[in-house]
């Protein structure tokens, strides 16, 4: 199919063209109506702009692109979850700003739109988001609420595909190269139609974005929330990316965007400028992903499965703690919950992790890595009161969490030491009876462990090994 393209300006591999016209392919969610027509502008990607009136039903939301039969990846976010559960079960609060968590002195976990034209945004201090928003309506988390709707969704996304790489409970890649052999629709409508059925049948709305890969996918899902629907294309990607600010990349956290600024590159154009001997040389392995991502290449596959990496619990104090005592009761409540997860989900932690806030907001972060992965909770407990009592040093404390990482199988946890067991059973068979004297007692001929037994007890190997699955690379790295 002809490549085709929104905006005016081009760039190929012999330079840039001119197009006068662009032809576009759009469709209705509304009475699902489809038709090309033929623009003299660019579409802009946010805003009322972004879409065009059908000619059918007169609706508004009418989706358009130059490549939208071919576009493939998309991302689904729906739209302050949290929030947007809690103003579904209430009705009362649909004009109010709703902020999810904080507490007295925690952090904001979520909050609705209402509440974002304060200023307030997820991660902030909660005393700050009442300095911002004084009329704000503070929830607590209802977390299992919240993972059963999300799940909803995510069986309403199962229906499309079965390519979906989860990112968090209400957010999700999904792969829909083979949606016109199993629905007999192109991707695009098939999201659309997604993101009716979810607003219709949840109560909520997702935003999403459809390109022809993740980074770009994930890019697009925000440009037009709530309730968007924003496409990015190939033939756009490059001058599309050109104006935006380097913290959009994936990968370019607060360290790395003011490094990148300390070099005088502030937007994703200007590394497309720079060599990629230069970037690598410059910031290593993540100066290649930034030349790449910053051409609109990203050979990442949409995974079916990723695994958990870590497993924790936290919680923030009311009053400043510093005492020992007070930590450890707090610690071993955390344990429990953690040890109680790990039993459910079935898997073991190899190295344990404490987290402390203290009252200035500085985070310590402590771990240390154990012989074998475990699940049990006194082994859990153990290892982070050694970590926290090496932190009790008078420093006032708001905040600690308990955590394990390094994942394997529960089968893989907590190895049976067999010198040990052979050591308690001959010393209870060896043991006289009441009857016996001491040179009447029993020789046990004890039988040899096998060589896979004495493989096991000491060279025991506690990484998964799995079938690496050789894929071909869609781009050059």
């Amino acid at each position: 199919m002809t490549q085709t393209y929104l905006a005016i300006s081009v760039l190929g591999n012999k330079g840039t063209k001119e197009v006068q016209t662009s032809m576009l392919y759009a469709f209705c969610p509304d009475c699902q109506h489809k038709w090309r027509l033929n623009l003299d502008r660019p579409l802009p990607k946010s805003g009322a702009g972004s879409y065009v009136p059908c000619p059918t039903c007169g609706a508004k939301r009418a989706i358009a692109h130059g490549e939208l039969p071919d576009l493939s990846i998309g991302h689904l976010d729906c739209d302050a979850f949290y929030a947007s559960i809690e103003k579904r079960d209430r009705p009362d609060l649909i004009d109010q700003p709703v902020i999810i968590g904080g507490g007295h002195r925690g952090v904001v976990s979520t909050c609705c739109y209402v509440a974002r034209k304060y200023g307030v945004r997820s991660a902030m201090p909660a005393f700050k988001a009442r300095e911002l928003c004084p009329d704000a309506v503070f929830l607590p988390p209802d977390m299992k609420k919240y993972q059963r709707e999300g799940y909803r969704v995510r069986d309403m996304m199962r229906a499309l595909t079965p390519d979906i790489e989860p990112l968090s409970i209400d957010e999700a890649f999904m792969d829909l190269s083979n949606a016109h052999d199993m629905h007999g629709k192109s991707p695009a409508e098939c999201l659309v139609m997604l993101q009716a059925t979810v607003r219709q049948e949840v109560g909520i709305t997702v935003s999403i974005g459809l390109s022809y890969n993740k980074f770009l996918a994930k890019i697009a899902s925000d440009l037009n929330k709530p309730f968007g629907f924003s496409m990015i294309g190939a033939a756009e990607a490059v001058d599309f990316l050109a104006d935006k600010p380097v913290r959009m990349m994936w990968g370019v956290g607060p360290a790395m965007e003011r490094k990148l600024h300390d070099d005088g590159i502030t937007t994703i154009g200007q590394l497309q400028e720079r060599d990629i001997h230069a970037l690598q040389g410059r910031y290593g392995s993540i100066g290649k992903r930034l030349y790449y991502f910053s051409r609109g290449e990203d050979n990442r596959r949409v995974e079916q499965s990723t695994e958990r990496k870590s497993l924790s619990s936290e919680t923030t104090f009311n009053e400043d703690v510093a005492g020992l005592d007070e930590l450890t009761a707090i610690a071993t409540r955390l344990t429990a919950r953690v040890a109680g997860d790990l039993a459910r989900k079935e898997i073991a932690g190899h190295t344990v992790v404490l987290k402390l806030k203290s009252s200035d907001f500085k985070i310590r972060t402590r771990n240390m890595r154990l012989t074998y992965p475990t699940l049990r909770e006194d082994v859990i407990l153990d290892t982070a009161l050694t970590l926290l009592k090496k932190e009790i040093d008078g420093t006032k404390y708001r905040l600690l969490g308990v955590g394990v990482t390094d994942l394997f199988a529960a089968d893989q946890a907590d190895p049976v030491d067999l010198f040990a067991e052979t050591a308690a059973a001959i010393a209870t068979d060896n043991a006289p009876t009441e009857d016996e004297t001491p040179d009447q007692r029993k020789i046990i001929d004890l039988p040899r462990p096998t060589a896979e037994q004495l493989r096991e007890s000491l060279t025991r190997r506690y990484r998964l090994h799995k079938k690496k699955i050789v894929r071909q690379q869609r781009f050059r790295f």
